[in-house]
């Protein structure tokens, strides 16, 4: 069958799904701390529409699905669900992107269920100030989680750490340290672009290149060759025989644009291009409106055909996304 391929070449083979605008938390760059006007039930894909979906998009060389929210593990009957993709012919690269609270909970059945690993967000190992950018006091269920996760096989745990200048900069090295006694692999994100309550500051954007040099002050860096950690965005190193990695995302500074292989769908039904565009294609109505496999089919090719060729942060006619990242997916 007919792959995925955009204008600029790029083979599309990577689907994020956002199966739930909830969250159990209230973290500070994703919303404000009433929350966000939640999508109605109705208005919501039913689990059996985007296994539809994923089904298609994996005939035509989809072979990567993360699964996302607002906090998917909230959404009932999700460990069912991912047991569903996990069968899909094509799909052989199931993974799951948590706030980690219920993670010691779900661990054992999501590894049951075929999930490979989990990606978890975190941005604080001080109690207080992670009360303070989540407004949840979670932080050691959080810790237990990703313990529970490396035990029954959810590996490589991954830690995602957005950082906030003059927020938490000061705990770069602490994260790190963490790869030298664990097999984590800890990913600094730069702070991105987004509709928040307290807007985003370009000033508060640490880049790679600067938490790179800040770790390196400290212990020399080691570039990481292998595959095992599986293809992605971060540049890849590690300390001198330590169990672990610590990576750096920078869609900021260093743009990846170029090498981008992925389509985002909302818990909504949108087909997103680009994680900092608002052009959306609705995928939805023709999910409920008696449409073929064809028809959905021909939404995901003009999803990839209208794929931009980058995002324009750095220019000066870039807008803010007007989505939080609660709506999109992570």
């Amino acid at each position: 069958m007919e792959k995925l391929i955009d204008a600029y070449e790029r083979k599309i083979d990577y689907l994020r799904i956002s199966v739930t605008d909830r969250c159990n938390l209230r973290c500070v760059y994703c919303m404000p701390p009433e929350g966000i006007e939640l999508i109605e039930s109705k208005d919501i894909l039913r689990y059996e529409e985007f296994l539809r979906i994923v089904r298609i998009a994996a005939d035509h060389g989809v072979t990567k699905v993360r699964v996302t929210g607002g906090e998917p593990l909230v959404r009932k009957g999700i460990i069912e669900f991912l047991a569903e993709l996990a069968s899909i012919k094509g799909i052989d690269d199931l993974s799951l992107t948590t706030n980690g609270v219920l993670l010691k909970e779900y661990a054992q059945r999501l590894k049951e269920a075929g999930l490979r690993r989990v990606n978890v967000s975190l941005d604080s190992l001080k109690r207080d100030r992670f009360l303070k950018m989540t407004r949840g006091d979670n932080l050691q269920q959080v810790l237990d989680g990703l313990e529970e996760a490396e035990r029954v096989g959810l590996t490589p745990v991954k830690i995602n750490m957005v950082v906030i200048k003059g927020f938490n900069d000061d705990e770069v090295l602490e994260f790190a340290m963490m790869s030298k006694v664990k097999p984590y692999h800890v990913r600094y994100i730069e702070y991105m672009p987004f509709n928040t309550q307290e807007g985003w500051q370009r000033d508060k954007c640490i880049t790679a290149r600067e938490l790179k040099e800040m770790i390196e002050k400290v212990e020399p860096l080691f570039p990481v060759t292998d595959a095992s950690g599986g293809a992605g965005t971060a540049r890849r190193y590690r300390f001198k025989d330590a169990p672990g990695e610590v990576g750096f995302i920078s869609p900021v500074s260093e743009h990846f644009c170029g090498s981008c292989n992925r389509l985002r769908l909302t818990s909504d039904g949108k087909l997103r291009t680009c994680l900092f565009s608002d052009n959306e294609i609705d995928i939805r109505k023709a999910l409920r409106d008696g449409s073929s496999d064809d028809a959905v089919e021909a939404l995901l090719f003009r999803a990839v055909k209208e794929k931009p060729q980058g995002h324009q942060i750095n220019e000066n006619i870039f807008k803010k996304c007007s989505r939080t990242m609660s709506l999109i997916g992570g």
